[in-house]
């Protein structure tokens, strides 16, 4: 909801949050050699079936961080 707030409040019509997402994901899945967790990961998704979340305790932060600076780059370089 935040980021479709962010867009009313700038007046842009025609974008939807999810069109972003589904683009961060087609990305991050076709175009590097992230891990599918971190990508995941980075959409606030949640991993893995009960079993695996309850031994899952980190959060991958330089992980996702990485992930999130390599998307900014590939927008940049498409803006241009």
């Amino acid at each position: 909801m935040a980021f479709k707030q962010l867009l009313v409040r700038m007046d842009e019509t025609g974008f939807v949050p999810h069109g972003f997402r589904s683009s961060f994901r087609d990305w991050c899945g076709e175009c590097t050699p992230f891990p599918r967790e971190v990508a995941e990961a980075a959409l606030a998704h949640i991993v893995g079936n009960s079993v695996e979340q309850a031994y899952r305790r980190g959060d991958a932060l330089e992980k996702r961080r990485k992930v999130m600076e390599a998307w900014g780059a590939f927008i940049c370089l498409r803006d241009k």
